[in-house]
């Protein structure tokens, strides 16, 4: 893969949780002499390191990592302002660098740097923060029958297993009387200055599952437990109702004994993954490589 003569490239390398996305990144880096821009959507917090995996100053390899750290837990940071810094950090980093590598498991927050969205709605705290109390006492196929009844074009196109989505269109449905739905009007932000290749990195499922589990056992090794007992004041953010986390805190709650916790943190990060890889291959722009043959194939 090589720039082209009028346009920088960037280069998507997208897959599920434990594929192998930090290691192939950064001997791409190597090679192209260049950044990696990270678009996980966790990993910008600098209160979560273990539970996100977050790559270790070592792993980098002096590579520079944008957008790790970047960011405080109590700060609301979302796709849309993702888009906006990205653009302008790439605008920056393709005055340096013919290519410049974006990564990560997050896919709406790759779409938004890659496509973009439509203007949605600012946030609503009051109504997130009541969705939230509901979602705890409810449930969330009580929630997802509010939605088929007020957006079932919604309801059909979303991922239902994701309650940080469905609550995200109930807020909007709610904080504007109209559906979800009906903000996305198809026109999104233009062309992008840049040329855009997509790879996305994928493995036997066997050996995928055998690499989540070993993770697992390193983020509880390395002290999971206690960076979710420090997260406590902040458990209602959005960042923290995901997989990894809330298991922990359902320990912590009493809701589990540790040995269904750590079956539960597997269970769940396996599952993850299966939406990741139903999310990526919606995009037939995606190449589909193992990680052990991708390198090749982008530096030949």
């Amino acid at each position: 893969m090589t720039a082209s003569e009028h346009q920088p490239t960037l280069l998507v390398v997208a897959g599920p949780t434990a594929v192998g996305k930090t290691a192939l990144c950064v001997r791409l880096a190597h090679h192209f002499q260049t950044e990696v821009v990270s678009a996980d959507s966790r990993q910008f917090f600098c209160e979560l390191s273990i539970g996100t995996a977050k790559p270790t100053a070592a792993e980098m390899e002096g590579v520079p990592h944008h957008f790790i750290d970047s960011h405080s837990i109590t700060e609301e940071y979302n796709a849309g302002r993702f888009e906006t810094d990205c653009l302008q950090l790439l605008q920056e980093l393709f005055q340096r660098h013919e290519v410049v590598i974006l990564t990560g498991g997050s896919g709406l927050y790759l779409q938004a740097v890659t496509e973009g969205f439509d203007e949605l709605p600012a946030a609503n705290p009051a109504i997130r923060a009541a969705l939230h109390q509901e979602l705890a006492e409810k449930g969330l196929e009580a929630m997802l029958v509010e939605l088929s009844d007020n957006d079932i074009v919604t309801y059909n196109r979303i991922d239902r297993q994701n309650h940080q989505r469905v609550l995200r269109a109930l807020e909007v449905i709610r904080s504007t009387g109209q559906p979800f739905s009906s903000f996305h009007t198809e026109t999104k932000s233009g062309p992008r200055p840049f040329r855009i290749v997509k790879v996305a990195l994928t493995r036997d499922r066997e050996e995928l599952y055998h690499r989540i589990g070993t993770r697992v056992d390193q983020m509880l090794e390395a002290g999971l437990l206690q960076e979710v007992e420090s997260l406590l004041p902040y458990r209602a953010h959005n960042a923290l109702h995901t997989v990894g986390y809330q298991e922990i805190f359902e320990y912590l709650d009493g809701l589990h004994d540790w040995p269904e916790t750590v079956r539960l943190l597997k269970r769940n990060t396996r599952r993850y993954a299966k939406r990741q890889l139903t999310w990526f291959r919606r995009d037939p722009a995606y190449q589909w490589l193992h990680p052990d043959e991708a390198f090749a194939a982008l530096t030949e």
